[in-house]
């Protein structure tokens, strides 16, 4: 274990060398400094875990020491060295940052004593430092975030699958992070330094798919001004990501089952066989077994994709991951607005954590962009979020999930006049959902 470095500072020699004699036989790295400057001087090169300033020297004091210190964030817990006399200044200092004040006469066992107990408060802050930064690096893997049982499962999969070269297939609702997933799991495997191509198979009409896939020849059709290569061709040495991947047409998808067999294909209107190594990660939200089922995805091809494969939770699943990504979306569309909103209010995310996000990630990211552009304080309130629908008093007027739910809860209040824990029991739910489902349909109480 490396020595506590100490700096002692005091423009009266006997005292300097006391302290630093006293130090030194505990075991502490020491030096001195005989003035406020000469203190800044060694700070400009030399770090410090600890300083013991005198208050009162002739020049720079050792407030200014202090001011010092705290302007340039230097880590280093101050200890003002002070007289009976100037206790008041003293306790000043620790107002402005100073850990502690040592009054003179000294007593060389209580500086031991006061010493241990200042590397024992900066070991217990740097484990502190190290515990949130572990918890954020394993909330944060990638661009994804997530501190549910869920998402780190997720994680520690991507962590082992990553490495090797298994062809994936990822499902999962639209706007859970597929192609955020495939992403992370490109970078952490040994092709990161190489091209991560992405295509979206649902939004490329089928004429066109067989170009962007393989890529034509100049002159291959009427538009084929130039020779084109195609996604696989410029994946190469990468990952090739098909997102939607149920959504190809039959005949595209016996082309692709030969292509990921022997990576060899032909360009539109070409005769050159081409070689391409690329991994593939495929994505879709929909059920490719159905597919099957209904002679719209080939067998073959299912089992070609689904080396491993998994799926990506939904938000209702996931809700303990709610505040974290609202924290993270908050502070990007503020920076990027420039609005002065802080935080989400108590019921504006209760609202959300009520909420089943049918959207996901996606919506949520929609409902917090909005929040901050119309929001007008500090914080997003309900009446921000466009998830939030306002329900009148009195018998509901059609027969959506929430009047329904909204009846039944009333029903059930009404019949255990109004008690709280009964209802809440009866419901199912805990009290503190019930009193948020009860200010969220704003029912009232007959009495």
């Amino acid at each position: 274990m490396s020595k506590t470095r100490i700096m002692v500072v005091d423009d009266e020699l006997i005292i300097r060398e006391s302290l630093a004699g006293w130090l030194e036989r505990d075991g502490h790295q020491v030096e001195i400094a005989a003035s406020g400057e000469q203190a800044l001087a060694m700070l400009a090169s030399t770090r410090y875990d600890i300083m013991l300033v005198d208050i009162k020297m002739e020049g720079m004091s050792g407030l200014d020491v202090l001011k010092f210190v705290n302007d340039h964030d230097l880590d280093t817990s101050v200890v003002m060295i002070t007289a009976y006399g100037s206790i008041s200044s003293a306790i000043e200092a620790m107002k402005r940052g100073a850990v502690e004040y040592l009054l003179k006469p000294f007593d060389p066992e209580e500086i031991g004593v006061l010493i241990e107990k200042i590397i024992a408060q900066q070991a217990q802050v740097k484990e502190n430092l190290y515990l949130r930064e572990q918890v954020k690096e394993r909330t944060r893997f990638e661009s994804m975030i997530g501190q549910s049982p869920a998402m780190q499962e997720v994680f520690d999969l991507i962590n082992d699958v990553a490495p090797t070269a298994a062809t994936i297939l990822i499902t999962g609702e639209t706007g859970t992070g597929k192609g955020l997933a495939a992403k992370a799991i490109h970078t952490c495997s040994n092709r990161c330094r190489g091209p991560f191509v992405a295509v979206n198979c649902g939004a490329i009409p089928e004429h066109l798919m067989e170009s962007e896939l393989f890529g034509h020849q100049k002159g291959a059709f009427t538009d084929a001004k130039e020779t084109k290569k195609g996604r696989l061709e410029l994946a190469d040495g990468g990952t090739l990501f098909l997102d939607e991947i149920g959504e190809i047409s039959m005949r595209m998808q016996i082309d692709l089952l030969r292509v990921l067999e022997d990576r060899v294909f032909y360009r539109v209107g070409g005769t050159q066989p081409l070689e391409a190594d690329f991994r593939v990660i495929a994505a879709t939200n929909g059920d490719l077994k159905k597919g099957i089922a209904d002679g719209t995805f080939r067998e073959d091809l299912f089992y070609r994709l689904n080396v491993i494969s998994f799926d990506m939770p939904a938000l209702r699943r996931r809700k303990e991951d709610i505040p974290l990504l609202t924290d993270h979306f908050l502070m990007r569309f503020t920076q990027e607005t420039n609005k002065s909103i802080r935080k989400v209010s108590r019921e504006a995310m209760d609202e959300m954590m009520l909420h089943d996000w049918p959207g996901n990630i996606r919506e949520l990211e929609n409902a917090i962009e909005r929040a901050v552009v119309i929001g007008k304080g500090t914080q997003v309130m309900p009446e921000d979020l466009p998830i939030v629908c306002i329900v009148e008093s009195g018998q509901p007027s059609d027969h959506s999930l929430k009047s329904i739910e909204r009846n039944h809860i009333l029903q059930v209040l009404t019949k255990n006049a109004w008690n709280m824990s009964i209802s809440a029991k009866i419901l199912g739910i805990d009290r503190s959902t019930l009193y948020s489902k009860v200010k969220r349909y704003q029912l009232q109480s007959p009495s």
